[in-house]
């Protein structure tokens, strides 16, 4: 297995992850394009020191931007929706 901190990248903080959080126990996280779920649990639990229910992910295309007549594109990345098990919370994000 690889390590686990490079498959978490970092953690998502939004309003609708902040909705989820307090509704049903899920936090939302930007991981390794190539993790699949087994992986990207196991880090997660290793990372925080929590019990993982449940492991949704999907892929974000990247946008076209554009600045003046060049435009560009930014990199796709991989998007996990995490639930924990009953009771248990993440630190990290209750601080913010």
């Amino acid at each position: 297995m690889r390590e686990p901190r490079r498959i978490v990248r970092r953690a998502l903080i939004t309003e609708k992850g902040t909705h989820l959080r307090e509704g049903s126990n899920q936090y939302i996280f930007e991981v390794d394009p190539a993790a699949n779920k087994l992986e990207i649990k196991k880090a997660i639990e290793t990372i925080f020191s929590v019990k993982v229910d449940d492991v949704r992910t999907v892929m974000m295309q990247g946008k076209t931007k554009r600045m003046g007549v060049f435009s560009g594109k930014r990199p796709s990345w991989k998007k996990a929706v995490v639930r924990l098990k009953e009771g248990q919370t993440i630190e990290l994000f209750e601080q913010v």
